[in-house]
């Protein structure tokens, strides 16, 4: 039998999503990150794609390859193996370098004062929080992390930005983000990091997955500008 707390749904002609649960937890983001795992190293052949997220994992497959049926109950064997317990946490450690102040982080000053802090404090509880990776979207390489210090927290500008330059850092609620390319957006901005999110030519796309776990440092203007940031 499948594990109590999954359930597996019908998404599509050729596409089943699994959800693992309702939390949204660094147990949870290691659950979705095995899982996803597992599919792709065991059925790679027999997957078109699977797409993870908070508590879910969309699995799109080859109907030529692959029954529902038989999908199904790889998923509830592997559903069995990601609910239990692990040893040590999953996923790598990845650091962004990030270069805060007003100038990088249009909303840093404004988000401080609302929240009663300095701005040396927002960024002092910015980057000594490590984050998970809980869902990859909106665009390519947009990483929802979670969560900031509550501290620190900021509901999403009432009228969002018509443009947020590359690489922008920012803060909507109890999550944090760095914008993979220029566009629009609603998010409290603090600062901008130089690392490309999304390289569609690269060997790997994106520097990280859901269920890694990020580290920001807080690097200079010059510094910035120095590992590849735009001006």
């Amino acid at each position: 039998m499948p594990d109590d707390s999954m359930r597996i749904e019908v998404a599509g002609e050729n596409a089943l999503i699994v959800y693992l649960g309702h939390a949204l937890s660094p147990v949870m983001a290691d659950r979705v990150r095995r899982l996803d795992q597992q599919l792709r190293e065991r059925l790679a052949d027999q997957l078109i794609d699977t797409v993870p997220s908070y508590a879910s994992v969309l699995i799109i497959y080859r109907p030529d390859r692959i029954r529902m049926e038989a999908l199904r109950e790889h998923l509830e064997e592997f559903g069995r193996a990601t609910s239990a317990p692990i040893a040590k946490e999953g996923g790598s450690l990845v650091t962004l370098p990030v270069w805060y102040g007003p100038e990088s982080g249009p909303d840093l000053v404004e988000l401080a004062d609302s929240n009663g802090l300095s701005v040396d404090e927002v960024v002092q509880r910015h980057h000594t929080r490590e984050y998970r990776v809980y869902a990859i979207g909106f665009a390519p390489g947009f990483a929802y992390l979670g969560e900031v210090d509550e501290v620190i927290a900021r509901p999403r500008l009432t009228t969002p930005r018509q443009q947020v330059p590359t690489g922008s850092v920012g803060i909507a609620d109890r999550q944090t983000a760095v914008y993979p390319a220029e566009s629009p957006g609603g998010w409290n901005l603090i600062g901008r990091c130089p690392v490309r999110m999304f390289d569609p030519l690269a060997a790997a796309p994106m520097p990280v997955g859901v269920g890694d776990r990020i580290q920001f440092e807080p690097i200079s203007r010059s510094e910035y500008l120095e590992l590849g940031g735009a001006p």
